[in-house]
């Protein structure tokens, strides 16, 4: 089997967030797509963010509909900071070892990577598929293949459509009242509204 796993606070899931897993399950012939909500991201922990439940169930809403998506609630679960590395060893206990996990990450992460918990661990249990984005420089791409060089060996891009939106732009749009309607899936705008996230 080949597995997309893509993570994320998800604070609110978007129709970017869909088209882009949906793409790459597509392209590079993704057995299914799972959907991992960030519990306490040690890399974003001075950030506010919904709780975990709120924003599980978002994702729940959001993949509902697509045979090939599922949702899992482990990094919502695990107390403490939440890992890449635990995630993905817990991950392969239950798979066989000729499974590939393809880890669907923004640049923006991988030009990050240098900063993540036993990055070469992670490395070592999946395949990085990460999808260009505006102002991601080639450049430093190079300098953190030049640190990993197991990164060069196994990292995937991916030009996927380009859609501006963002969880944060989101977020202010219902703060200062206005529509997200055709910005997130309908079942997730509804439920924004009836438990008053981000007023």
């Amino acid at each position: 089997m080949r597995i997309g796993l893509f993570g994320g606070t998800f604070d609110p899931i978007h129709l970017a967030h869909l088209v882009l897993a949906e793409e790459a399950r597509e392209r590079l012939n993704l057995t299914y797509v799972l959907f991992m909500p960030t519990g306490d991201p040690w890399l974003k922990r001075e950030k506010p963010k919904t709780a975990g439940e709120q924003r599980l169930r978002m994702v729940e809403l959001a993949v509902a509909s697509n045979p090939f998506f599922f949702v899992s609630d482990m990094e919502v679960r695990r107390a403490g900071p939440t890992y890449t590395v635990d995630t993905l060893e817990a991950l392969r206990q239950n798979l066989n070892p000729s499974d590939e996990i393809c880890f669907l990450l923004g640049m923006d992460s991988l030009l990050d990577l240098p900063r993540w918990h036993e990055p070469g661990h992670v490395l070592e249990m999946c395949t990085p598929v990460a999808f260009r984005r505006p102002g991601a420089t080639e450049q430093r791409l190079e300098a953190v293949k030049s640190e990993f060089p197991l990164l060069g060996d196994k990292l995937k891009l991916m030009d996927a459509p380009l859609l501006e939106i963002s969880s944060t732009g989101i977020r202010q749009r219902v703060a200062q009242g206005r529509s997200i309607r055709y910005l997130v899936p309908e079942q997730v705008e509804g439920f924004i509204r009836e438990s008053g996230l981000y007023r």
